[in-house]
């Protein structure tokens, strides 16, 4: 039977989602989970392959089990094998054995945490991105809406991305100030490498007044990574959604 995995976790422990050499990762705990249930070695395959540091608050996996079981079953079964992973299967349901939890996949959606106050975090330090610099929301959507639609997105692009090309649609990038925190609410079909962390990056820069919107659109069509803004930091980011 496959089993179609919806899958919330902190990704600070991790070395990312997928299984490395130099760590522990998400996709090992919940394959040994897998087996400690049901004594069969299988492939648990994501949605999505997040970074060291990222959190996930709705990743989609699946896995082909041979033990006859329910849903209820595998859900609580594989909850009690993580242990004190700090991973939780919110849900496991029977799909048909077409469905693939990455090629079936039609949308993704990420949050990106801003903790924008003079004071740092406490209790959210490894949850949001602490800018004690203050930002302007406003300015920073106006700079988000020039991303919007097909582009050549080579400037927002890890030099080490896979992708076959830096071509994505953008449907989604909201910025909205929400308390003390700015949120990035960004959605499209998919994503090249830390695209969603260097959006974050440049529109930090947009908010602190040190570029404009019209900058922002310079940058996307300079093609150019090093035109940019830095980098975010993993811990801020969250996927929250899967699309099929």
């Amino acid at each position: 039977m496959r089993w179609k995995l919806t899958v919330e976790y902190d990704g600070g422990p991790f070395v990312g989602w997928q299984r490395q050499n130099n760590g522990p990762s998400v996709q090992q705990a919940l394959e040994e989970a897998v087996e400690g249930f049901t004594q069969e070695r299988a492939l648990v395959q994501g949605a999505g392959r997040t970074d060291a540091g990222v959190h996930a608050l709705a990743q989609v996996a699946h896995v082909d089990i041979a033990k006859p079981a329910d849903g209820r079953t595998v859900r609580d079964a594989l909850n009690h094998h993580l242990g004190a992973h700090p991973i939780a299967v919110l849900t496991a349901e029977a799909v048909d054995d077409d469905f693939h939890a990455r090629f079936s996949a039609t949308g993704r959606a990420y949050l990106y945490r801003v903790l924008n106050r003079r004071a740092p975090a406490a209790l959210t330090r490894r949850r949001v991105w602490h800018v004690g610099r203050a930002l302007d929301a406003d300015a920073m959507a106006a700079a988000a809406a020039r991303l919007l639609g097909r582009h050549d997105f080579t400037s927002f692009r890890a030099a080490e991305c896979q992708a076959d090309s830096p071509v994505k649609t953008l449907d989604r990038l909201d910025v909205a100030r929400v308390g003390e925190e700015i949120h990035l609410i960004v959605e499209a079909r998919s994503f090249l490498h830390h695209q969603v962390r260097n959006f974050a990056g440049t529109l930090k820069r947009v908010g602190e007044g040190a570029w404009t919107p019209d900058d922002v659109a310079r940058i996307l069509a300079a093609r150019d990574r090093r035109a940019a803004g830095p980098t975010a930091p993993a811990h801020g980011l969250y996927l929250t959604r899967v699309v099929y």
